[in-house]
């Protein structure tokens, strides 16, 4: 069911059905909540306001920023280009080591969701995207799913203006809401948290089929798919995890870039600590030795992992030092054995 769109806080949701006794149900991500009157879903901006559903945060950015696009992290799309980023609060995880709680937990804090706020409608986001010269919109820093009207409605007419549009999201949506952004979402990085249903929902609040689901699904409909996993210690930091994301990724696509993210304390697990770079650099190598062709460590500036190499011959095709990137390319070949290469310029 959809409801019309334009400006204010309050919009009748995309995706869902209405049930008997006034509820509903959210088909957006993968909780499928059913919600009572007067009730929100477990990500907190969706409510059942006399049987409608509607979205609490249309055109209420929280955040928006230039961002270079290796940021999100993508490292083979567009690189060197810059991404206009935008979030709205709410999530439908609860990860207990989320960098971005003040935002993404914000409305399991209060029923005030405005005075985080401010109002930036979908034409003015591409506005701003083109006035900053940049190649793509990101809907980041918090799940971009829980504001799917928001990231939809910019992405069409970003789509009209030839800009790309990403998802930076933890997978856990339905095919329904794939289906429906379709052609108008190009690229998304996808946090695989953990190879193991237990963590999902115990650290997480989900589960993990979902999002393995989600990978498959965008790989299929030609979104390019980058995928980041936060490797924490003693959480999700055995060989035997490492190997079977790897292992799914390659029977994916071998050419999918796999980024280890290192950990630092923060939020609800301030007391673990941070990963020892010896950890990332093995699972790096397990990642290689399961067939990917590109791992990469993020976190640690300067690391040896953080080029990008030729699976041919070795070669180093982009040079990277944080944000900073430098191209060794022949259009999307290597210039020493000619391979092309999964990249897109």
């Amino acid at each position: 069911m959809s409801g019309e769109r334009g400006e204010g806080m309050m919009k009748e949701a995309m995706l869902y059905q209405k049930l008997d006794n006034g509820r509903v149900q959210c088909n957006l991500c993968a909780h499928r909540c059913k919600i009572n009157p007067g009730k929100r879903g477990i990500c907190g901006v969706r409510e059942n306001q006399g049987g409608t559903l509607v979205t609490l945060v249309y055109g209420k950015s929280i955040s928006a920023a230039v961002d270079p696009i290796e940021k999100k992290p993508l490292y083979h799309y567009l690189p060197g280009t810059s991404a206009f980023s935008i979030a709205t609060v709410g999530c439908n995880f609860r990860c207990a080591f989320c960098q971005n709680a003040d935002i993404s937990q914000a409305p399991k804090e209060s029923r005030d969701l405005g005075r985080w706020a401010r109002d930036l409608p979908p034409e003015r986001v591409v506005h701003l995207a083109e006035a900053y010269q940049c190649a793509s919109i990101a809907y980041t820093y918090t799940e971009p799913t829980v504001f799917f009207e928001y990231a939809y409605d910019t992405a069409v007419i970003a789509t009209q203006h030839g800009l790309k549009n990403i998802f930076v999201t933890n997978g856990y949506m339905t095919p329904e809401a794939l289906d429906t952004i379709g052609e108008n979402l190009h690229a998304a990085n996808v946090d695989l948290k953990s190879f193991r249903d237990e963590f999902y929902r115990k650290i997480c609040g989900g589960r993990l089929q979902p999002v393995l689901d989600s990978i498959r699904k965008m790989h299929e409909m030609g979104v390019w798919v980058e995928v980041t996993t936060l490797v924490i210690p003693g959480h999700n930091d055995g060989d035997d995890e490492f190997k079977g994301i790897a292992e799914f990724l390659v029977s994916v696509d071998p050419d999918i870039p796999w980024h280890l993210s290192r950990f630092v304390p923060h939020y609800k697990m301030r007391d673990v600590p941070s990963t020892p770079v010896s950890t990332l650099h093995r699972a790096a190598e397990i990642g290689y030795d399961a067939g990917l062709h590109y791992v990469y460590v993020g976190n640690v500036p300067g690391d040896q992992y953080e080029h990008t190499r030729c699976p041919r011959c070795g070669e180093t095709v982009i040079y990277r030092i944080g944000y900073n990137v430098r191209l060794n390319l022949k259009g999307q070949n290597c210039p020493k054995c000619g391979s092309r290469l999964a990249i897109v310029i």
